[in-house]
């Protein structure tokens, strides 16, 4: 029997990847609900492919644009909208596995809710564990779902830890490409555009966990998602760049030894991995040729080059709502950023004054998190 799948974000990088990798394996997964923003085309495009049963999209304006566009081919599938259409999707009963692709915090109710509906979860999206990881997890164990981790390094940590003892591991090392500015002078960071932030030297992503990765908060964010999936500590979750990003993690054990995951830099290596309920299956992407990748080299990350990376640590310690605070602030800022209101280096810094503003609450409902997030974000509108 086919396994259902629903997909929060089908129209972004690892919504249409995910999408490939369904498309490979037609006798093994089904797409019962797709949910996006506006790109109307390529919504068409996926609800004629892969006829789900319901369609999530941001407005009523979308919804009529779509609909019109679709005409006389219009597929069975239901539309709906906003945030009804977010929780509709994530809760679909012919759904087994949530796909979460959205970026940003927009996704946090709608996933809970699916885990409380018994859905299993293969999680893209960073922000539902930085914002509220203790809760996220809470309902995880009550709920008896699995978290199978899309992200290639979270991926990676869990591959090592197949048949390992936690008990027996030291730390969790993971790597980071460095991003586009791993070798850009700190004092040229301030006149970095947009453009040049984009610049990914090994990854295609989207374009805020684009800038993200340029900032190092994207790790920043993984630490955290690690400390929650894997029950660390935060003095155990080690940062190293490694700009060839062919070994995607590491796990050093109380021994000294080291186990590493490697494969080519193609996402949809790890989202395979995660469909699948972390089993191997043969696939049709990108393979690793070690000879042709030649030397592997390793730093530490720049603490004063890139702040956002300590931002994180230091938000994940102190827990509570900050985390949601650092993550809402520095999704504005990237946005800001992305239009050319504010310039690289005030990313960090617009980040670092809403957090220095922020009164902690240490052990905050699901609704305290929400206006947490919501408090963050009016603090940078407008600039």
């Amino acid at each position: 029997m086919k396994k259902g799948i629903a997909i929060l974000g089908s129209t972004g990088s690892i919504g249409r990847q995910t999408l490939d990798v369904i498309s490979a394996f037609p006798s093994a997964f089904r797409v019962v609900a797709i949910a996006a923003k506006d790109e109307v085309e390529l919504i068409i495009e996926q609800i004629k492919k892969f006829n789900p049963v319901l369609v999530a999209v941001a407005s009523e304006a979308v919804k009529e644009k779509l609909e019109k566009a679709m005409g006389e081919a219009k597929a069975q599938a239901k539309v709906l909208v906003g945030e009804e259409g977010l929780l509709a999707a994530a809760t679909i009963k012919e759904a087994e596995l949530l796909v979460v692709a959205v970026p940003g915090a927009l996704t946090l109710v709608p996933v809970i809710e699916a885990i409380r509906a018994g859905k299993n979860i293969a999680l893209a999206t960073k922000e539902v564990l930085v914002s509220a990881g203790d809760i996220f997890m809470e309902e995880v164990k009550a709920a008896k779902v699995k978290v199978f981790p899309i992200d290639s390094e979270h991926s990676a940590i869990a591959q090592c830890l197949v048949g390992e003892k936690m008990e027996k591991v030291k730390k969790i090392i993971l790597t980071a490409s460095g991003g586009p500015f791993l070798k850009t002078p700190i004092e040229k960071l301030a006149k970095m555009t947009a453009k040049e932030a984009l610049a990914h030297p090994t990854w295609k992503m989207g374009p805020k966990i684009s800038i993200d990765s340029a900032t190092l908060m994207n790790k920043g964010f993984e630490v955290m998602e690690a400390h929650h999936l894997f029950g660390l500590d935060y003095a155990q979750i080690e940062v190293i760049i490694h700009p060839q990003s062919i070994i995607h993690s590491m796990v050093e054990f109380v021994d000294g030894s080291v186990k590493a995951q490697l494969g080519a830099p193609d996402m949809r290596v790890p989202i395979q991995y995660a469909l699948f309920g972390m089993d191997r299956t043969s696939n049709l992407w990108d393979r690793l040729d070690l000879a042709k990748a030649g030397t592997l080299t390793f730093l530490k990350p720049d603490k004063e080059k890139f702040p956002c990376l300590e931002f994180a640590y230091s938000a994940g310690r102190r827990g509570g709502t900050l985390p949601s605070v650092l993550n809402a602030a520095n999704e504005e800022a990237v946005n800001l950023f992305l239009k050319g209101k504010i310039s690289y280096l005030d990313i960090a810094m617009k980040i670092r004054e809403v957090m220095d503003k922020h009164q902690l609450i240490e052990k905050p409902s699901l609704d305290r998190i929400l206006e947490a997030d919501s408090w963050a974000r009016s603090q940078l509108k407008p600039v």
